[in-house]
């Protein structure tokens, strides 16, 4: 049987969370890394060492594969024109992808679609942000178009003089050195995710959509479904995603970030989007019939997707991230006896403050475990990170905690 290749372009977490899926299902994957150092080199046959900036370097490793898709959103669009036109299956494609990658272009396609987009203007100077922050009020928030994620690239601006305060952003070529994207600080509840994948033939399968805590900018952790979540809501902001999939042409996965806002609109506004396995879809790994790193293999090849129930009654996943425990290994022990049924995933790297170095994921068998499954996941977690549990970390945890319970 003449299995396929698929190239990932970088060579991080989500690249090397493809590995296992890719092996399961006989498929070659391959990944092009900035070095021999990044996480996902350990975990594929074969790699290459390349800058995905690099026109060159692109086209030599797309030469040997079936399918190019993406650990990051960062390759020029150009590039992706280039290699198309070379012959190269791109899955997503430029077109779509541009719209993860400048935010600006984003949020006028939100709006073309007519889906709930917060107020924005693209910005060139402190009057023009002023201008913006007097009409909508303040504050306001600030973003770089292209590059930001995890809270890196956003301001919050206060007020006028604050806008003035960032005057240095206009004048830094860093952030791209065009209009800077403002927006309304919209009024919201909470944060929510969409994730789903479509293949190339248009087969869309969509996940619940799930709650996501940010911590100082950071997805600190995911409860999936949403606890308490209206069901129009639900529906409506899966359907929405479905819409930005189908109308924008993406292929593989798309999480679309999403604020919740009762009483406002149908109840929640379009934050960002990514094209690729996201942060608010890990728990999948463990809490769904199929995983986003398996779906996202099937989608690029235009495969059957695979289902995506819950396979209990609620799944929790907790970012793990570097703290003074500088020895994964040394506290696994503790962990997995504290909690056998709480699943450890850790991505190879090293050790540093506030790295996102691993993550942990629980199933509650019953809705009514779900408070005790993600104390043990935040324990899990709090472990690895620090050595040590909560000081009021139970030695023995309740049946739920130590069962894998749910149905598939």
């Amino acid at each position: 049987m003449d299995r396929p290749v698929i190239g990932v372009v970088g060579g991080g977490q989500l690249a090397r969370m493809m590995a296992p899926p890719a092996t399961e299902l006989g498929i070659e994957l391959r990944v092009l890394a900035t070095s021999a150092d990044e996480c996902a080199v350990a975990a594929v046959r074969t790699f290459e060492i390349g800058d995905h900036r690099d026109l060159d370097a692109l086209r030599r490793f797309a030469a040997d594969v079936d399918i190019l898709t993406f650990d990051h959103e960062h390759v020029p669009t150009e590039h992706l024109r280039a290699l198309i036109a070379d012959g190269v299956s791109v899955h997503p494609g430029p077109d779509a992808l541009v719209n993860a990658q400048d935010k600006l272009v984003m949020r006028a396609a939100v709006d073309r679609l007519g889906l709930p987009n917060p107020a924005w203007a693209a910005v060139d100077d402190v009057d023009a942000l002023i201008a913006f922050g007097d009409a909508t009020g303040w504050p306001v928030i600030l973003k770089t178009p292209r590059g930001g994620y995890d809270g890196k690239g956003v301001r919050v601006i206060d007020d006028a003089d604050a806008a003035r305060d960032a005057a240095d952003w206009f004048a830094d070529s860093s952030v791209g050195g065009g209009p800077l994207l403002a927006e309304e600080k919209v009024p919201f509840s909470r944060e929510l995710s969409a994730l789903l994948a479509r293949t190339p033939s248009g087969a869309i399968a969509s996940w619940p959509v799930v709650e996501s805590i940010q911590v100082a900018g950071v997805c600190d952790e995911v409860i999936a479904p949403a606890p308490d979540l209206d069901p129009a809501v639900a529906a409506a902001a899966s359907d929405a995603a479905r819409t930005l999939a189908a109308e924008l042409g993406v292929t593989g996965v798309l999480a679309v970030e999403l604020f919740e806002t009762p009483g406002v609109g149908p109840g929640f506004a379009v934050n960002e989007l990514a094209m690729r396995p996201h942060n608010s879809g890990h728990w999948t790994m463990d809490g769904s019939v199929t995983s986003q790193f398996e779906q996202h293999l099937r989608a690029v090849l235009d495969l059957p997707l695979g289902a995506t129930d819950v396979v209990g009654a609620a799944a929790v996943m907790k970012n793990v991230l570097g703290g003074a425990n500088p020895d994964l290994f040394a506290v696994y022990p503790q962990v997995m006896a504290d909690a056998p049924a709480v699943k450890v995933h850790t991505y190879g790297k090293g050790v540093r403050p506030g790295r996102k170095i691993g993550h942990v994921n629980a199933v509650a068998p019953t809705a009514a475990d779900l408070p005790a499954v993600r104390r043990a996941a935040e324990d899990a977690a709090r472990t690895l990170a620090d050595g040590s549990p909560s000081p009021d970390a139970a030695s023995g945890r309740p049946d739920a905690v130590t069962t894998t319970g749910g149905s598939r």
